[in-house]
């Protein structure tokens, strides 16, 4: 019989990021018999990512099951489930068909608990398979995090690894609040560690590079390009840390200032367009908190300006490593007037 060695970790994983959510799935299921899951072809189908795989067999058609082709109407379903005491966990099949549901988010889910004083608040986790990366056609690659944010009542978070994945969306599941859980399509099938056991911090930032020249602050599919970029930048010596947002709605302010305050120079990158998206509020928050340390003004790195586009064009929309090089090169070389 083998011994495992003093202090090793036993219940650990290696499992893609689809297979960490559809785990995290069935133990909320398991755990809560009041929590549904519900969507387009996650019955049957497991979902076109295969997320909801096996569920449906496993706990039956009541508790996971298809709906139409109405996301106004899965959503509106969820904010009714929560008033009767169920949790749902609904899912939007492709981030840019939430926009028939926006009604649904913002006028009923994110105030209800307001609205009644507390008396009816929304469990609803909303997962929506976000952003770019895969070549799918228009409406199927968005970047809708700073358009969620900005809505009160709202939490938000976007999973950057399965261990993140797993315990995020357990989390989620089990809060008593409307999340808008945004799962990075593109890196569905990464695989990677997930300790079943040790979740760490759950809320706020998390530093997955350490660094002394910059902080590079992303979320989502982001954070793996953010650190290829750090691991080509210490070719030349260049030590940047990178910063994990994880939370993009409640943002975890004093993570944030603490890496900036000791790199003192920060990168933003992110999917969305540039104006009004996520990194203006990001780049406001380091300004108030790190304005007496910072070296250089905040840079971001983003979409441009124009619709998210589909197929082959998406290369040449998302950061790619050039250009958060050459952000890193800018805060870097700035000189004060």
């Amino acid at each position: 019989m083998e011994m495992e060695p003093a202090g090793a970790a036993v219940n650990v994983v290696e499992m893609s990021m689809q297979q960490a959510l559809n785990r995290a799935l069935m133990e909320t299921l398991e755990r809560d018999p009041k929590t549904l899951v519900f969507g387009e072809d996650v019955g049957r189908l497991g979902g076109v990512f295969r997320i909801t795989d096996g569920l449906q067999a496993k706990f039956g058609s009541d508790r996971v099951f298809d709906t139409p082709l109405a996301e106004s109407g899965i959503l509106g379903m969820s904010v009714g489930l929560a008033m009767a005491g169920w949790h749902s966990i609904p899912e939007v099949q492709f981030d840019g068909f939430a926009y028939p549901a926006i009604n649904q988010i913002v006028c009923q889910i994110g105030r209800m608990n307001y609205r009644s004083r507390g008396i009816m608040p929304m469990p609803i986790t909303l997962r929506v398979p976000s952003f770019g990366g895969i070549r799918a056609p228009e409406h199927h690659g968005e970047s809708l995090e700073a358009l969620f944010a900005h809505v009160p009542g709202l939490k938000v978070v976007s999973p950057s690894t399965p261990h993140e994945a797993y315990h995020q969306l357990k989390y989620a599941a089990s809060r008593p609040d409307p999340v808008i859980f945004m799962e990075p399509k593109s890196r569905y099938w990464q695989k990677g560690e997930v300790d079943l056991d040790n979740a760490g911090e759950r809320t706020g930032s998390a530093v997955v590079r350490e660094g002394k020249h910059a902080t590079l602050v992303a979320w989502g599919a982001m954070v793996s390009r953010c650190l290829q970029v750090a691991e080509l930048a210490a070719e030349d010596g260049i030590e940047l840390e990178v910063l994990d947002l994880r939370w993009l709605k409640p943002i975890d302010a004093e993570g944030l200032a603490a890496s900036v305050s000791k790199t003192r120079r920060a990168v933003v990158v992110h999917e969305a367009p540039r104006t009004s998206g996520l990194g203006a509020e990001v780049a406001a928050i380091i300004n108030e908190r790190c304005f007496r340390t910072l070296r250089a003004p905040v840079e971001r790195v983003t979409g441009f300006d124009v619709p998210y586009p589909s197929g082959d064009l998406e290369d040449e929309y998302i950061p790619n490593i050039d250009r958060i090089l050459f952000g890193i090169q800018r805060v870097l070389e700035y000189r004060r007037g």
